[in-house]
C-alpha cells in the first residue's frame, strides 16, 4: 500500500515539473495538411440517358478545404466499353483528359458529360472510368477514381429473367368476372435460348392452384410472348365449379385458342398471362374447356 502510495506522489511531481516547464508566451504550431482533391458520391454513378437530348450529366469533384483563388484539377478519362469519344459521348473540358476548376471560396466543381441519345436508344451501356491525375492539387487517396455508366432508358430486350423473381403484390384477373388485387409470385426462372425462357408462377387463380409454367419469347422485343403449354392436375375441379357433376375432375390450362399469346414488360415488371381453363379426369385425360378466356395481370 505504501509503495503505491510513493509512485502516486511520484506522478503528481513529475506532471507538476512539466506543466511548470511550458512557455505559455510561445504559440502552438497547428500542421495544416495540404489540399486533396477527390470525386463526390458513389465510387459507381450511374447516368441515365433517357430522353432526347439526353440530359447533361455532372459529374462532381471536391477538395478537402476551401482557397481563396480558383484551383484546377486534372483527370483522365478511359472508356471500359468502346464507347468513342465525340461519338457516344462528349466532355467539353476533355474527351480524355481535361481539367475542372473549383472557384475560390467553394469546395466542389463539376466535369460536364453529354451523352449521344441515339447511342443508346436500343439497350447500349458503357462504361467511362474517370481518374484524378497531377499535376493539381494532389488527388487524395480516396475516391481518386469513379465509374459513370452511360445507359439508355430501359430496353425491352435486355432480359435478365432473374428480375422477374418475386412477388407480384398487384395482381388482377378475369374469369368471367374481376377479381383482385392479390398476390401472385414468379418462383423460378429458365433461361432456354438467348431469347427464350420459362418461369413458374405460384398463386395464380388465388384458389390454391398449383404452380404454372409459361414460356417466354422476347425474339422480337415489340412483340415479346407469354405462353404455355397443357398442364393438368392444377387443383379440384370444387375451385372453378360448383357443379356435382365435376366433383371427380381436375383443373387444367392450355394456350388459348384466339389472342393465344401474353405478353410481359421486363421494364415495368408486368406480366399479362392468357389461358384456357380445363377439366381432366383422374387420368388426366381432357374432359372439356370452358369457353370463358381466363386473363391474369400481375404487377408489383
Amino acid at each position: 500500500m505504501k509503495r503505491i502510495n510513493i509512485l502516486s506522489l511520484l506522478s503528481i511531481l513529475a506532471v507538476t515539473f512539466l506543466l511548470a516547464s511550458c512557455d505559455k508566451t510561445k504559440p502552438y504550431e497547428i500542421e495544416v495538411p495540404p489540399a486533396q482533391a477527390h470525386f463526390v458520391g458513389k465510387a459507381t454513378q450511374v447516368y441515365a440517358a433517357e430522353t432526347n437530348p439526353a440530359p447533361e450529366f455532372k459529374l462532381q469533384v471536391g477538395t478537402t478545404d476551401v482557397a481563396g483563388t480558383d484551383r484546377t484539377v486534372t483527370y483522365k478519362v478511359e472508356c471500359l466499353s468502346g464507347a468513342v469519344a465525340g461519338t457516344q459521348y462528349n466532355i467539353p473540358s476533355g474527351n480524355t483528359s481535361g481539367t475542372v476548376t473549383i472557384k475560390a471560396g467553394e469546395a466542389i466543381g463539376e466535369i460536364a458529360i453529354q451523352a449521344d441519345y441515339a447511342s443508346y436508344v436500343s439497350g447500349r451501356k458503357d462504361t467511362l472510368m474517370f481518374s484524378l491525375t497531377e499535376p493539381s492539387v494532389k488527388p487524395a487517396s480516396f475516391m481518386d477514381t469513379v465509374y459513370v455508366i452511360i445507359r439508355g432508358a430501359c430496353f425491352e430486350g435486355n432480359v435478365s429473367l432473374n428480375d422477374l423473381l418475386g412477388d407480384y403484390d398487384n395482381t388482377n384477373e378475369d374469369f368471367g368476372g374481376p377479381y383482385g388485387p392479390y398476390t401472385t409470385s414468379i418462383t423460378s426462372v429458365n433461361q432456354t435460348s438467348a431469347t427464350t425462357g420459362t418461369i413458374v408462377v405460384d398463386n395464380v387463380f388465388d384458389a390454391g392452384w398449383a404452380p404454372i409454367t409459361f414460356t417466354l419469347d422476347w425474339t422480337n422485343p415489340a412483340n415479346r410472348k407469354v405462353n404455355l403449354i397443357r398442364q393438368t392436375g392444377i387443383a379440384p375441379a370444387s375451385t372453378v365449379s360448383t357443379n356435382p357433376a365435376y366433383a371427380t375432375y381436375l383443373v387444367m390450362v392450355g394456350p388459348r385458342t384466339t389472342a393465344a399469346d401474353g405478353t410481359f414488360s421486363i421494364c415495368n415488371q408486368t406480366l399479362s398471362l392468357k389461358i384456357r381453363v380445363g377439366l381432366s379426369d383422374a387420368t388426366f385425360a381432357t374432359v372439356g374447356w370452358f369457353s370463358t378466356p381466363y386473363t391474369v395481370n400481375m404487377a408489383r
